[in-house]
């Protein structure tokens, strides 16, 4: 978290001048990291290094007609594994795949059978994406917080189903819509449909 105020100790009055040099090197460095971060591209490219299969194979697999029908819906894209492929790399680049991740770790989860599993499961789960401060937080109201936190003192099936519908909704009117609009997915459809001509 990111503060605009500098406390006492940071004041450069009766720092030492070497140290305070070395600091600056160190903050630019910092920033050329940070800055080559958000330069990522969100070309095919970069799409094709993390696709389920081998790329080459993968994009071949992939139909025009296929890409094309990622466009329908939010859904037609969810049910299709490049297509779920294609949109964690996008997400990859606006640096919010845990939205992704969340749903479709709750998606699993409504597949566990064992009631063993499920409370260690839906602990880990909440843990990780909803609880406030989580590795890979959410980005959900207080109310849905608190109502799935009470879900978990008898985890079910359904625990998740408030917050994942959130979550599948804040998807679907921000970033699906990027991603559709996105040189990646618009090179994806030209380099398939090239493989037709």
């Amino acid at each position: 978290m990111c503060t605009l105020t500098r406390s006492l100790s940071d004041h450069p009055v009766g720092k030492d001048p070497q140290a305070m040099r070395t600091g600056q090197r160190q903050n630019k460095g910092m920033r050329t990291r940070l800055g080559c971060l958000s330069h990522k591209s969100d070309s095919c490219s970069d799409f094709t290094a993390i696709l389920p299969d081998k790329p080459n194979r993968a994009l071949k697999r992939l139909s025009t007609e296929e890409a094309t029908r990622w466009a329908d819906s939010f859904d037609v894209l969810l049910s299709h594994k490049y297509g779920v492929a294609a949109f964690r790399a996008f997400l990859k680049t606006e640096f919010s795949e845990e939205n992704l991740e969340f749903w479709l770790a709750c998606e699993e989860f409504k597949k566990t059978r064992s009631t063993a599993k499920l409370v260690s499961k839906a602990h880990r789960i909440f843990e990780e994406f909803v609880d406030v401060q989580a590795p890979r937080e959410v980005n959900i109201d207080f109310q849905t917080r608190e109502a799935t936190r009470k879900n978990l003192q008898e985890p079910s099936l359904t625990c998740f189903d408030q917050a994942q519908g959130k979550v599948h909704s804040l998807m679907e009117k921000d970033s699906y819509p990027r991603f559709l609009r996105s040189k990646m997915y618009l090179d994806l459809l030209s380099q398939s449909q090239r493989r037709l001509s």
